[in-house]
């Protein structure tokens, strides 16, 4: 195949969703030398704020500054995105062309947002497993099935449901959290005066709480639909960073 392949690819309805949620996860993971790519479903558009042209030219922008491999936007309909065979089709398709190893989704109901994101969640799920399915090729644009090895979910923080995960992990984003509010300002359309600035602020409280489940300044929480495999339980452990005030022994 002459298409991009992925290491990992990350997924959510609209343009922004994923800088906000998943973006200093994205940015150490370029670092570390790994082949990422964003997939929108939607163009966020129709919104108060912008036009289809503007978000695009913005999530280019966001996909530069957190130096992904591939960044792509599907046509499927914002404010009516809906867990369905065709969105599935979609989704699936561009897992077989880019055969990431791994697929990160958006997890949990968000009443008082859009409810694109709960259907993100559904599509997402389903695209996993549909571009694996043999004799349906031509659903999926001609592409070969591939089966991808691991499902991620990113919980919304303040979903309506306390879900608890067979696991869960939290990501280091203290190198590139700056990084991340840099892409997300590139959504000047979206984010701008005070509405910038609330926003900022959410991603920095966010970050910091869940960075001091683990004893650094910032980080991601991200589960998994089944326990985590370990290989080897010493490497995977590794120094024990007791969050303050705890840091040292007492």
């Amino acid at each position: 195949m002459s298409e991009t392949l992925l290491d990992i690819l990350f997924t959510a309805p609209h343009p922004d969703d994923i800088e906000i949620g998943m973006g200093g996860t994205v940015a150490r993971l370029v670092k570390q030398g790994y082949r990422v790519g964003l997939l929108h479903m939607t163009s966020g558009e129709p919104t108060p704020r912008g036009t289809p042209e503007t978000r695009a030219r913005e999530s280019a922008a966001a996909a530069e500054m957190l130096g992904v491999t591939l960044c792509r936007t599907l046509d499927l309909p914002n404010r009516m995105l809906m867990d369905g065979p065709e969105a599935r089709f979609a989704v699936a398709a561009v897992v077989r062309r880019h055969r990431p190893k791994i697929m990160v989704v958006m997890a949990g109901r968000t009443p008082a947002a859009s409810p694109d994101h709960w259907q993100g969640q559904l599509i997402g799920e389903a695209a996993r497993f549909y571009a694996q399915l043999t004799k349906w090729d031509e659903r999926f644009a001609g592409t070969p099935p591939f089966r991808v090895d691991h499902l991620v979910y990113r919980p919304v923080p303040g979903a309506a449901e306390i879900t608890h995960w067979p696991a869960r992990f939290v990501v280091d984003i203290s190198e590139t959290l700056e990084q991340k509010l840099a892409a997300v300002r590139c959504y000047a359309s979206q984010f701008d005066g005070e509405r910038l600035e609330r926003v900022l602020h959410y991603i920095r409280s966010t970050a910091g709480a869940e960075g001091s489940l683990i004893g650094v300044p910032y980080g991601e929480l991200y589960a998994l639909p089944r326990p985590l495999a370990v290989p080897d339980m010493v490497q995977a452990l590794g120094e024990w960073k007791l969050p303050p005030p705890f840091a040292q022994p007492y």
